[in-house]
């Protein structure tokens, strides 16, 4: 029987205290302060061999994000500059939280770039991108150039797209 009386108070009590409004609120920072407060993300950036390991924890309004993963100079030389990437990615936010592992590859040289990106969403679809472009001299005062993309998001569909001019100074 005591039970039921005790359960009946906390019951009780606990209903009251959800119509009781405070006296006063206490804002945490005052509000000119607000406005001048800097975002502050921790980052970490250590150079190993011919690669790096990086790492960024932060916030922003969509919520908690931290972004860690490894590049890593495959080569540099006559070829042109290649790097591969790997990272992860998780974002905490009121909409939702999200997990991504991806990976990419970027490759350079004097007249042409090219890249590839790839992301996987744990428990979801897969996005990736590619993109190329190039400009070669033609003369002594002109250019010719390439460039293209193909992209393909989860849910959307294909996005793709090409551009070549030549340029002449006269």
């Amino acid at each position: 029987m005591y039970f039921l009386y005790i359960l009946f108070g906390v019951i009780f009590s606990a209903s009251a205290q959800e119509f009781v409004e405070p006296a006063f609120v206490v804002e945490p920072y005052p509000e000119w302060y607000v406005g001048l407060r800097v975002r502050r993300d921790v980052t970490f950036d250590k150079q190993i061999g011919d690669g790096k390991v990086f790492g960024t924890l932060g916030q922003n309004d969509k919520g908690l994000f931290g972004k860690g993963g490894y590049e890593h100079q495959i080569f540099n030389d006559h070829r042109g500059t290649l790097n591969a990437q790997a990272y992860g990615t998780r974002v905490l936010g009121p909409a939702g939280d999200s997990s991504h592992l991806g990976g990419a590859l970027n490759w350079k040289n004097p007249n042409a770039a090219a890249s590839f990106d790839i992301s996987k969403q744990i428990h979801g679809g897969t996005s990736y991108q590619a993109a190329a472009g190039g400009r070669w001299p033609v003369g002594k005062n002109g250019d010719f150039s390439l460039q293209g993309t193909y992209g393909k998001q989860p849910g959307m569909s294909r996005e793709y797209g090409g551009l070549g001019s030549f340029n002449y100074r006269w």
